[in-house]
């Protein structure tokens, strides 16, 4: 057997791009919000910034899911680092030229195209290569295996673009960014390959993209267990694309420097340390539970009333120790919601299905970001952090609904 076709060693494969890519991305995490705050943008502006980078996710989403079910997951994750070094670099343009908003808007689209060609390809390639190989074990360890990964590509990141930054100016993370992902191409060019899934070779490709569509939606919202997890997904990604972005100016200030980059860098760093000991904790977390949909219910019930709590914080250590606990609930919780998903899910529609997942996601920051930012603006970061606990706690009905399915994926199996 190839060593590129065993199960240990798509693992590996995986948890290297996991790692690539959050490396690439972490390097500008800590410092986005105030580099697009020191390019000219207002609060409002820049978080409606984020929120057309989340339109390009939305817009993007299944188109670019069904080219990975049609001509490859590899395919696909190769387009995405191309897309995003290349929009990378434009936001750096955007930056030294302090260019009209127009410009960040098409940037931050161009953004999201690039990221939606990695969102359900990865994850899709990972689990069926895995049961082409034979793979005996749980899916929620392997995942949970990329949170850790995931977060300590991102402690790297986010502190050494912090402190660059600091050190240089706000542009250089960005080109090391760039670098990094053309990287990461070169890695998926020679070491990914399809397994468990044959690329679609039809003379009528635009046939076979309407077939994936219309059976994907019956996988997806067609299929009430997936369907109710997909409506809570806008609530509780919107909430935490606000979260992320806000910690930055909002430690800032309690801290007491709007300038101490290097700090910026800290914080994200503690959403990473978060994801780390989360990833740690989600296979202690399933133990508890017979169910995936009970986890989920607690956690994200949990989650809000810390977000309730940060509002009221006015030092900047006990705001981090909030922080740092809202992100490992988090991050214990998204494994598990991933082998809830995938396990109701067909191969053939695996990538496309899950980009559909990932665009009811993004959609809650097209108009969550923007309104908490107006909230920002009119009233504090810390009433902004109040108000996501609404928003983060409408998702608790449909999880419930969710629960009250009964799918064979809610089960967890010792």
């Amino acid at each position: 057997m190839s060593p590129f076709r065993k199960p240990q060693s798509i693992q590996s494969i995986y948890l290297y791009l996991v790692g690539g890519n959050t490396l690439a991305a972490s390097f500008i995490w800590g410092i986005n919000t105030i580099f697009l705050l020191n390019a000219g943008l207002s609060n409002f502006e820049a978080f409606l910034a984020n929120a057309f980078f989340t339109l390009g996710q939305v817009v993007f989403e299944l188109p670019t899911g069904i080219i990975a079910d049609t001509f490859g997951r590899r395919v696909s994750y190769m387009l995405g680092a191309v897309t995003l070094a290349i929009s990378t670099l434009l936001y750096l343009f955007m930056w030294q030229a302090r260019g009209p908003f127009w410009g960040w808007a098409g940037a931050s689209i161009l953004l999201g195209l690039g990221f939606t060609f990695f969102s359900g390809a990865l994850e899709a390639w990972l689990v069926d290569a895995l049961e082409a190989t034979n793979f005996k074990g749980s899916l929620e360890e392997v995942f949970a295996k990329g949170q850790i990964v995931g977060g300590i590509a991102m402690l790297t990141g986010s502190i050494a673009g912090g402190v660059i930054a600091q050190l240089t100016n706000l542009g250089v993370p960005y080109i090391l960014r760039a670098i990094i992902l053309l990287i990461n191409f070169a890695t998926a060019f020679f070491l990914m390959k399809d397994l468990g899934f044959t690329p679609s070779k039809s003379k009528q490709p635009w046939k076979d993209i309407g077939k994936i569509f219309s059976t994907s939606l019956k996988h997806g919202l067609g299929n009430p267990p997936v369907r109710w997890l997909m409506l809570a997904a806008p609530f509780l990604m919107g909430v935490s694309f606000y979260i992320f972005y806000a910690l930055q100016p909002f430690l800032l200030q309690l801290y007491g420097n709007n300038t101490a980059y290097a700090v910026a860098g800290m914080v994200a760093a503690i959403s990473a340390l978060a994801q780390i000991v989360g990833g740690i904790f989600s296979s202690h977390l399933r133990k508890l539970f017979s169910k995936r949909t009970s986890a989920l219910l607690i956690g994200v019930f949990f989650s809000g009333i810390i977000l309730i709590f940060v509002g009221f914080v006015t030092n900047f250590w006990l705001a981090l120790v909030l922080i740092f606990t809202w992100g490992i609930i988090f991050a214990a919780l998204a494994p598990i919601r991933q082998a809830y998903i995938n396990g109701l899910i067909p191969s053939a529609q695996r990538a496309t299905v899950l980009s559909f997942d990932s665009l009811m996601g993004s959609s809650g920051g097209i108009f969550i970001q923007p309104v908490l930012g107006r909230v920002a603006d009119s009233s504090s970061y810390a009433s902004s952090f109040a108000v996501s606990a609404v928003f983060q706690a409408i998702a608790l009905p449909f999880i419930w609904l969710a629960r009250r399915e009964k799918a064979s994926s809610d089960n967890i199996v010792a």
